[in-house]
């Protein structure tokens, strides 16, 4: 599989680079940055001490001229910016970006009539593992138990509630055929008032290092159910970008999710 990877100077390129270079199955063929970045021009592994013979760039056209799939961890503008050319390109997204509008989402699925792509707010297995979990707590809880999604991440994560806990959410939600946005509480201060049934609660924790913690609790009279993941590395994200650049080998177009991958829908 011939990858490009865009934001490859960050934590999660760099993640997904060493990834790729390690794989037997995949050679990375382009390394995306902006144009401000210091480390254009560089070799792509350099900071593996390794040579790859790709060299970062800003030049989107450049950066993946020869790939078939380009992995974006990135941010919304970035994404969009990363689509339109893929779609001049027919190049194939793999897309872990998260806090994007509904107008940035439409254009996603837009594109999706002519590429194909994955877009997922996490690609980790074990995470998509816990959302098939939630579904099925969520409908034998359904009635006598007030649901609250804890999530905490490192400093620099600039959108909240993570994608993670918002899927999370809407997974819960759908177990009960409604939709997150006429349940979900996402802020509490002062004089709240009782506590409304059948409301989802969203906490936000930002702090240090921390690569990603999701719990969802349960709360009953008497008892109380934690279904709790934690990530202590990006590596099972970037492990599961190739997993679902993998599934998109012999998919022309559409938008797929992680689900689709895993085959947990069927």
């Amino acid at each position: 599989m011939k990858i490009a990877i865009a934001g490859a100077t960050g934590k999660m390129g760099k993640m997904l680079i060493e990834t790729v270079i390690n794989s037997n199955n995949a050679v990375l063929v382009g390394a995306l940055e902006l144009a401000s970045s210091p480390q254009l021009g560089e070799d792509a592994g350099a900071f593996l001490g390794k040579k790859t013979g790709v060299k970062i760039t800003a030049d989107l056209k450049e950066g993946m001229r020869d790939a078939e799939f380009v992995i974006d961890f990135t941010r919304p503008e970035g994404t969009i910016a990363h689509l339109q050319v893929a779609e001049q390109l027919g190049v194939k997204l793999i897309i872990g970006t998260t806090g994007f509008s509904s107008a940035q989402l439409e254009q996603l699925n837009s594109a999706s009539k002519k590429i194909a792509m994955v877009l997922a707010p996490n690609m980790s297995v074990g995470v998509n593992a816990t959302f098939k979990l939630l579904e099925v707590a969520a409908k034998l809880l359904s009635e006598g138990y007030d649901i609250e999604i804890i999530e905490a991440h490192h400093r620099h994560k600039v959108d909240a509630p993570s994608g993670t806990a918002i899927r999370m959410g809407e997974v819960i939600a759908a177990a009960s055929n409604q939709p997150l946005s006429d349940l979900a509480v996402y802020s509490r201060e002062g004089h709240t008032g009782e506590r409304k049934a059948g409301s989802i609660g969203f906490a936000t924790i930002r702090g240090g290092d921390i690569v990603g913690d999701h719990t969802v609790i349960f709360a009953g009279e008497g008892e109380r159910i934690e279904i709790t993941h934690k990530s202590s590395s990006r590596q099972s994200y970037a492990q599961g970008a190739l997993r679902a650049a993998q599934f998109l080998q012999n998919k022309s177009n559409g938008l797929f999710d992680m689900q689709d991958v895993l085959g947990l829908k069927k």
